[in-house]
């Protein structure tokens, strides 16, 4: 067992923060408990679900499985970091909009699923590609039609 704490320098949402703790500490429960960013869900804990994704450094991960001494000098953003100052990313609108969004375990994992594959994308997307973008995001509740008519609505916005 871990027993003595360390200094960490993170950049989560371009703000720079410095904590003390173990560094082996899921980074998961540093962003909820520490800091008090509370919309990365914990779905599984075992990174097989989806519902704790983040950015590091641009790649959608699952921070479930991170210890937070990785994350050390990445930057971090979180599903917080995606809703404007007025009112909600065209992501979040759509799956407002079409329920995508049910519980809410899996919906911030599936929103920044979303913004990758949006951001990738050439051309309209294909249910297949659609299907695959989501593939590492379960959701128990939808049965994803919902979530995949959301996607499409952002796509065209």
């Amino acid at each position: 067992m871990e027993t003595n704490q360390v200094n960490i320098s993170l950049n989560v949402n371009g703000k720079k923060i410095q904590i003390t703790t173990y560094g082996m500490k899921r980074l998961l429960d540093v962003l909820r408990e520490d800091i008090g960013l509370t919309g990365t869900k914990e779905g599984c804990g075992e990174g097989e679900c989806g519902a704790c994704s983040i950015f590091m450094d641009g790649q959608l991960v699952n921070s479930c499985l991170i210890p937070v001494f990785q994350a050390e000098g990445k930057k971090i953003e979180t599903i917080e970091n995606l809703e404007g100052k007025t009112e909600l990313h065209k992501i979040q609108k759509s799956f407002l909009q079409h329920g995508g969004a049910q519980c809410g375990i899996c919906t911030p994992g599936m929103i920044l699923a979303t913004k990758e594959l949006l951001a990738k994308k050439s051309g309209k997307l294909t249910a297949k590609e659609i299907e695959e973008g989501l593939g590492g995001n379960l959701c128990r509740c939808t049965g994803y039609l919902k979530i995949f008519e959301s996607v499409k609505q952002a796509e065209g916005k």
